[in-house]
Parts: C-alpha cells; structure tokens; sequence
C-alpha cells in the first residue's frame, strides 16, 4: 500500500505545479496586455491634449548600457561654434540608445560654456563628456591650426591623442542626427578586415562632383569622400602602415601626416579633408563607404535630388556652407532651429516634429524644399522607436 501511496502524493503535487505555472503565466500575460495598453492609452492621450508623451517621461526610461560599452563621439569646435555644436551633442542625446561618451576639442575660452551647458542638461545616465584644449604637433603647430578652418585638423590627431579609445565618431559641428547614433555606430561592424574607417562620397553625381572636375591632388574613387561624419576603429589606424606616393616604406597615421602637409599644402583647398582624400586613393582596401543619408549636404538636393538613399529619409543631416545660419537653404535651416529650440522632456511631436512639418512646407519655393518630406521621415521614425521602446516602469 505504500507505492499507491506515493504515487498518489507525487501526482497531487505535479497538479499544484501545474495549476500555480498556469496561474503565473496567466498573470504575465495579463501584465504583458495591460502595459501595452497603457502605452496606446497615453499616446492617444497624448494626439489629443499634447501631453501623454511628457507624462510618459515620468513612467517610462530607457535602459543603458555600461559606460564601458560607450559609443564614443568627437567635435572639434572653435570661433563662434558653441552654439551648432551644443545642438548637435543635443540631436544625438535625443535618440541614442546605448551610452555616448562626447569628446569636445575646443579652445579655452569656450570650455566653461560647454561645461556648464551640458551639465546643466542633467542626464548622466545617458552621456559624459570631457573637454580638451587644442593641441597640435609643436612643429608646425601655426600652420597646422590655420589649415582650412580653424582647428579644423585637429581631427587627424584624434588616433594619437585619444589613445586609450579603441573606436570613435566623429562628427563636424554642423552635423545633426535624425536617428540614433547607435545605428551609425553599428557599421563598425560591418568593416571586413582591412577597413579602418568609414565615410560616404563627396558627391553622387559626378557632374557636380568637386574633386573629379578640379582636384590637384590625388582623391578617394571616382568623386572623393567627405570628412564631416567619419567613423574609425582607432585601434586599427594606429596598428596599420599606410601606402604613399612619398616613400617606398609605409607609415604610421602619425608620421604621415606631417609629410602629407609638406607635399600638398599648395594644392589642397579643403584642408583635412583634401589629406583624408590623398590617405585613402593610396589604401582604398582600408576605407568602408555608407551611403549618402548618412551625410546628407545642400549638394544633394540644390541641383534637383541625387541622393537615392535618402528617399527613405534623411539619416544625418550636414548644414555645410553655414546653411543653417543664412537664407539660401530653408529646409536646413528649420530642421537646425527645430533642435536647436526642443527643450528635453517636452513632448517631441508637438514640440520639434509637427512645427518642423509647418516651416519646411514654406520651403517648396527651393529645390531642397520640394522634397521636405525626407527632411522628416527618418525623424517621425525615429520619434515613433524612441517612445515604443521604452519600457513601463512601475
């Protein structure tokens, strides 16, 4: 009788184990729906009254990864660029998924403003930052810091200063990003083995292309590429010796630099960016290229749409010339002065989304203008992931 006994026990408490699992899973499933729905209450709240996505702020946050797992981004800002580059470190808090650490190089009189701004944004579990002065190799120094704009070579130092960073963004000032910077970062990904750094073309269209037509120098592919988004595995930079059209023997990123100068310096209009060029028509294996939507200029679009990756929406955005600053480029100009004015917290359709819709449909008397809706389409995207994704926090 002691075997029926204890399988009779045994089978009791497979039962209860079975009833408590189903009631757990249940109740799951019943949380599962409930938050679900609390999220699409509160966003139709929110098309009504304009505050269900700020009153989201205060239950929902985003989760970040370890400081360690950083996606590292560097700006190099002087003269009268405080204000663009506080805006583009905006655009990319806004959006960014994982953590970002900013690296700003910058000149000493402008280090309290950075600091004080971006502390004053009160978001330490979503960046850090650090400020560094403007230095350059003692020799040559001058001549160095005058070079195209000013400080703008900095830039090419960035593998030698900041050693301790194994992969890094960099961004000119004028950048903004209309989506998480993580889905620029993730192309490091996608570098086979002998890519070390990755840029998008100076031009689609050979036609209107700069370098091709005018060029003095040697160049990347058939138009050359464009400098002010550039990503690099900066451990790789460092390790690798660089073909030249100066020595039978490779060089290191930091010796060829100063060489490169010395030969060019009279044929080169746009500075770095013209040396960048001269680098990579010598090691084409070493460069990986993205498309145009990461790096989306005036060239594009002025002269009618010739960037076919952006019909899906514009990705980055790059106000070169000074397009956000003048009149010649409304489309540009409003997307800036949209970011520029969004205060964190607010509500980022009603605050940045729908006022930029208005202004850029006052903007189809421009070529860039006529086709405004890539301005916004990778943004309404982006907005839309970026209050999807976070999840309830009770």
């Amino acid at each position: 009788m002691r075997r029926p006994a204890a399988r009779l026990v045994l089978l009791c408490l497979g039962c209860g184990f079975c009833s408590l699992f189903y009631a757990l899973s249940q109740r799951t499933a019943h949380n599962i729906q409930t938050g679900h729905s609390v999220l699409t209450s509160a966003f139709r709240e929110g098309e009504q009254t304009g505050l269900g996505d700020r009153r989201l702020q205060h239950r929902y946050e985003t989760p970040f990864k370890h400081e360690a797992e950083a996606m590292h981004l560097a700006v190099v800002a002087c003269g009268d660029r405080l204000e663009e580059t506080i805006t583009m470190l905006k655009s990319a808090v806004i959006f960014s998924r994982n953590f970002l650490h900013f690296h700003v190089f910058t000149e000493d009189q402008l280090h309290s403003d950075f600091n004080t701004t971006l502390n004053s944004w009160g978001l330490t579990e979503k960046f850090k930052f650090n400020v560094y002065p403007i230095t350059f190799p003692s020799e040559n120094a001058a001549e160095w810091r005058k070079l195209f704009k000013p400080c703008a070579s900095q830039r090419l130092f960035l593998p030698v200063i900041l050693k301790d960073v194994d992969s890094l963004l960099y961004v000119d000032t004028d950048i903004l990003f209309l989506r998480p910077v993580d889905d620029l970062w993730s192309f490091l990904k996608a570098f086979n083995a002998t890519q070390i750094a990755a840029m998008a073309p100076e031009h689609e269209e050979p036609r209107i292309g700069w370098y091709n037509r005018f060029a003095r120098h040697p160049y990347y592919g058939k138009t050359g590429i464009n400098s002010g988004v550039m990503l690099m595995n900066m451990t790789r930079i460092r390790k690798k010796y660089f073909k030249n059209d100066m020595t039978t023997a490779r060089l290191r990123w930091g010796d060829i630099l100063m060489p490169l100068l010395k030969k060019y310096k009279l044929n080169i209009t746009w500075g770095d960016q013209d040396l960048l060029n001269i680098m990579f028509s010598h090691n084409s294996e070493s460069l990986y290229v993205f498309p145009c939507q990461w790096n989306y200029r005036p060239d594009h679009c002025i002269y009618g749409s010739n960037c076919q990756s952006a019909e899906e929406g514009i990705s980055v955005l790059h106000g070169n010339r000074g397009v956000y600053h003048d009149e010649k480029q409304p489309a540009f100009r409003a997307v800036y002065e949209a970011i520029r004015n969004y205060s964190f917290g607010d509500n980022l359709f009603h605050s940045l989304l729908y006022p930029l819709e208005l202004k850029l449909k006052k903007t189809t008397h421009t070529y860039c203008g006529r086709i405004h809706e890539v301005f916004t389409r990778q943004l309404t995207k982006s907005i839309e992931d970026l209050y999807a994704r976070q999840p309830i926090v009770r």
